[in-house]
């Protein structure tokens, strides 16, 4: 791996850590928020005149890892609770479940007037908090988990921004630095140079599987010498966008790393229902370190986060999300308490849907069966959709894609000839830039080109979301295939 490769924009690193960028520079419009960006923005880069016409009847965007927008269904129970809270007079209507009445009446007995209209406490509505610190310590075997250390937001990206809030120091010399993967989504990238700090990149290993490697951490550490001052690492556990799912190995050798050259460890977690490998399981990071023991488990400061958006819910647009914080002094645990109350609260149906997703039904509830045939239904149909990929995009020459075992994106290697990057070049364009607006012109389908997530010098890649039905997902590789068989062509 050369010791300069380039970032998401272009730039080499090093320039990342001796240059502060301001954030339109390493923000794209692209990637606006964590699950993906506006396409709307992506789609005038090719703009044609109206009326031209084209070899295909719609566009299929699947640049954002949206679940709905795909076409997939909300689960019932979680809508059919908020519909109740919503319209209170339903807790009283037979067409409901029995349960979902009971979960309804129960979370409007907890808002102030019994209204979701009403303020909650900064963290969240405490009956709501409690059941998410028992989700956790179920989730972890057992392992403490104590409300008083866990802040609803209005979803996890809010969180990471006020956690970085704290880290951030934008006076001070050397500049605060903060260890971040690439790939990785630009959301929090910007939000730490906008903050005035800077990205100290660490590559994860695409030929092993998108893994982290230790020996990487170092690396990155030790070039930041001179340039900033490192005090956090930032890990996304399942991989976004390269969906690599860490082992308990590589986990327990990053929380060493982290406790032996003092860094506070930022864990997003958002992805951990969604792991699809044979042989993959999600492990959070407050697991590990608990069952590590001391010195680690009580010094190695950690925060971690989640949310409604991602997962079987995928509830996007209720934006709930929260932050568990473990091992943090009591004076800064009081500043993170006054920097959340700025927002008052966040929003109620929100903090509804985060309680709905830790504690979904269970067998012998009246809505169980139904709920977990969708929940299977939803399983089975992204396990398809990952072998799919992986067949299609493998058996094409100039592909080459790396087992998806999580999260919501694939993150396929582009092998593109001298002349495609000669075109793109003339056009003032990144060679996988190029080719994602080519595949939108031609072929009607948007997803995003590496570059705006980072990648090697000379690498090239795209990113798009498989969080589809399975009958999206195949005209999409159906028409990536023609599309990606013709272009070759062109430019071999």
């Amino acid at each position: 791996m050369s010791d300069d490769p380039r970032s998401s924009n272009g730039t080499f690193a090093t320039e990342m850590l001796f240059e502060l960028k301001d954030v339109s520079a390493t923000e794209s419009p692209l990637d606006q928020d964590h699950g993906g960006p506006e396409p709307d923005q992506f789609s005038t880069v090719s703009a044609k005149p109206i009326g031209v016409r084209k070899p295909f009847k719609e566009v299929i965007n699947v640049s954002m890892g949206d679940l709905h927008t795909s076409g997939l269904k909300p689960l019932s129970f979680v809508r059919q609770v908020l519909a109740a809270c919503l319209y209170p007079q339903l807790v009283n209507s037979s067409r409901l479940p029995v349960d979902v009445r009971q979960r309804a009446q129960r979370l409007l007995g907890e808002c102030v007037g019994g209204s979701i209209g009403s303020y909650t406490a900064t963290a969240g509505i405490p009956e709501v908090v409690q059941r998410i610190s028992e989700f956790i310590t179920r989730r972890d075997g057992g392992v403490p988990s104590s409300p008083d250390n866990i802040y609803i937001s209005p979803g996890s990206q809010w969180c990471l921004m006020n956690m970085l809030k704290v880290l951030v120091n934008s006076e001070s010399s050397p500049r605060t630095g903060v260890l971040t993967p690439v790939p990785s989504h630009c959301t929090t990238t910007s939000s730490i140079v906008g903050l005035g700090g800077v990205i100290v990149p660490y590559y994860l290993t695409e030929e092993n599987g998108w893994q982290l490697q230790v020996e990487e951490l170092q690396r990155a550490l030790d070039s930041a010498k001179g340039i900033c001052n490192p005090v956090a690492l930032y890990i996304i556990n399942p991989g976004n966008p390269s969906g690599q799912v860490q082992s308990r190995k590589s986990m327990q050798e990053v929380i060493q790393f982290v406790r032996e050259n003092r860094l506070f460890l930022l864990a997003d977690e958002v992805y951990q229902d969604l792991v699809y490998g044979e042989h993959s399981e999600f492990i959070s990071y407050k697991r590990v370190l608990a069952e590590m023991g001391p010195p680690h488990a009580d010094t190695v400061e950690l925060a971690s986060f989640h949310s409604a958006s991602k997962g079987f819910i995928g509830e996007c647009g209720l934006r709930g999300g929260y932050v568990e914080l473990v091992n943090l002094d009591p004076a800064v645990m009081k500043h993170i308490h006054t920097l959340f109350s700025t927002d008052s609260c966040a929003p109620v149906l929100g903090q509804m849907a985060l309680d709905l997703m830790v504690n979904p039904p269970q067998p012998g509830d009246p809505s169980y069966p139904l709920d977990d045939m969708e929940r299977e239904h939803i399983r089975k149909t992204l396990v398809h959709n990952v072998k799919r990929v992986s067949e299609v995009l493998n058996s094409l020459p100039g592909f080459c894609c790396q087992p998806v075992e999580g999260g919501a994106f694939a993150f396929p290697r582009l092998f593109l000839p001298p002349k495609a990057i000669q075109k793109a070049k003339e056009m003032g364009m990144q060679p996988d830039t190029f080719y994602c607006v080519r595949l939108l012109e031609e072929a009607g389908v948007l997803i995003l080109p590496g570059c705006e997530y980072g990648q090697k010098e000379d690498t090239h890649h795209v990113r798009f979301c498989i969080l589809n039905p399975q009958e999206t997902m195949e005209e999409v590789l159906r028409r990536i295939s023609c599309f990606h068989t013709q272009f070759m062509r062109e430019v071999s």
